[in-house]
């Protein structure tokens, strides 16, 4: 591709570029801010917290079980009656015949009707699984906002370190301006040759191609972050953190089995978990509890008559006492369904607790390390500097072309990104620490 293609490709990408960086005047973001946003306002959260309210809800619903029942009816009945069908033989008046149909006959009934357990062991238990459920809904409704926390933290890590490129790139094309003024002057001069000019320029053109390419990824970068916040895609922001300096991580220990004893102990998985076990002890409980009898107060008062003029006033009370003997073998088979939701949770629970070990373990490792690779992609910044003021003075006395120079410059722009590349792998693995041993909504 000749020089005059890349320019144009350049232009036409510059064009495309320009409505999505003109969209919204940025606002201040801090890492933080991004993530207490994340935590609390994203659908995701919110919708975990109406799946909380449903396991609440769900707990009225079981301890309606325990409370008055009251119902009412009224009806106005007209029929008759085969006295013959009940078995009853009336005597026939002298000279008659036997008539079994009698009626029609009116009735009215108008009632209030009362059902109260008064020992009912199963729809007691059953109350308070679902009461014991509501706490499992509520650490999920803790696991949304801890993952919400930690992409928003990816999210902006991301934008920040597309911010860096995006400024690492524009440096490079003002020293490439810098090398192809240097090399036309060098070529007036007569101490170079005029390919070394074409080099130049064609470093100038790709570096301006490299800079839309970066604002591009920015622009891209500020969409995702915007969204992993809850915020409309059009929301730009100006990032208050750099690469430069890590999350600051509040309490995590710095010791693993320090961090694996916070981790077991603040992972919302784990709590949901012994929440999910808790309530299906509590199930299992109930159904055993089925076996036992249940007693009950039944009662009703109301008017009764022919009709709704002359009725008086009626009732009944009683206490009902159930007890279940055969139900099919759905007892049992309730029984055995309990038991095989604990056997799943306890092997889950075993796995869980080794999972959060080795995610823990993980995350200080590449904590460690990415800390190493960024001194030394410190260093490496550094030598790329002094490499390319070398080349530049060779260049300027007329000893070398300026291969040397292109060379030095490409190797200080792999040196930026390297230095990007490391401080945003160290940010991101203390992100993940923060997050394993549940606290990522603590990272600042």
């Amino acid at each position: 591709m000749n020089i005059n293609k890349i320019a144009a490709s350049a232009a036409a990408l510059a064009l495309w570029a320009l409505p999505a960086a003109a969209q919204t005047a940025p606002q201040p973001l801090s890492l933080g801010e991004a993530v207490q946003r994340a935590a609390t306002q994203t659908a995701g959260v919110a919708m975990a917290g109406e799946r909380t309210a449903q396991a609440e809800a769900r707990v009225g619903q079981a301890r309606g079980a325990l409370l008055p029942q009251v119902s009412a009816t009224s009806g106005m009945l007209n029929h008759t009656f085969n006295v013959d069908a009940m078995g009853i033989t009336l005597p026939a008046a002298p000279g008659t015949t036997h008539e079994p149909l009698i009626g029609p006959v009116d009735q009215f009934d108008a009632r209030l009707h009362l059902r109260q357990a008064l020992f009912a062991p199963a729809d007691l238990l059953r109350a308070r699984a679902a009461r014991t459920a509501v706490a499992g809904s509520e650490a999920e409704e803790e696991l949304v906002a801890q993952t919400a926390a930690q992409r928003a933290a990816g999210a902006y890590l991301a934008a920040a370190r597309a911010q860096a490129t995006l400024q690492a790139r524009e440096e490079d094309a003002r020293l490439a301006g810098e090398l192809l003024s240097l090399a036309e002057a060098q070529l007036e001069a007569g101490v170079s040759t005029g390919i070394d000019v074409v080099r130049a320029r064609t470093q100038k053109v790709t570096a301006d191609g490299q800079v839309l390419l970066a604002r591009t990824a920015a622009e891209q970068a500020q969409i995702t972050l915007a969204r992993a916040m809850g915020m409309a895609p059009d929301a730009r922001f100006a990032l208050t953190d750099g690469l430069e300096a890590a999350p600051v991580l509040g309490l995590v220990p710095a010791e693993a089995d320090s961090a694996v004893a916070v981790a077991l102990d603040r992972r919302p998985e784990l709590r949901q978990l012994a929440a999910t076990t808790a309530a299906a002890q509590a199930s299992r409980r109930a159904v055993r509890a089925e076996r036992l009898p249940r007693l009950d107060l039944v009662a009703d008062w109301g008017a009764s008559g022919l009709h709704a003029t002359d009725a008086i006033a009626t009732r009944q009370i009683g206490v009902a006492v159930s007890l279940p003997i055969v139900d099919g073998l759905g007892h049992e088979a309730r029984l055995r369904e309990q038991d095989a939701r604990l056997r799943e949770a306890a092997l889950r629970a075993a796995d869980l607790r080794q999972q959060v070990t080795a995610e823990v373990d993980a995350a200080l490792l590449s904590l460690a390390t990415s800390a190493q690779q960024a001194q030394i992609a410190d260093q490496r910044v550094q030598l790329a500097q002094e490499e390319l003021s070398q080349a530049r003075e060779r260049f300027t006395s007329g000893v070398a072309g300026n291969v040397e120079l292109i060379g030095a410059q490409a190797s200080l722009l792999h040196a930026r990104d390297a230095v990007i590349e490391a401080h945003f792998a160290q940010s991101a693995a203390a992100v993940d620490l923060a997050r394993a041993v549940g606290m990522a909504q603590e990272v600042r």
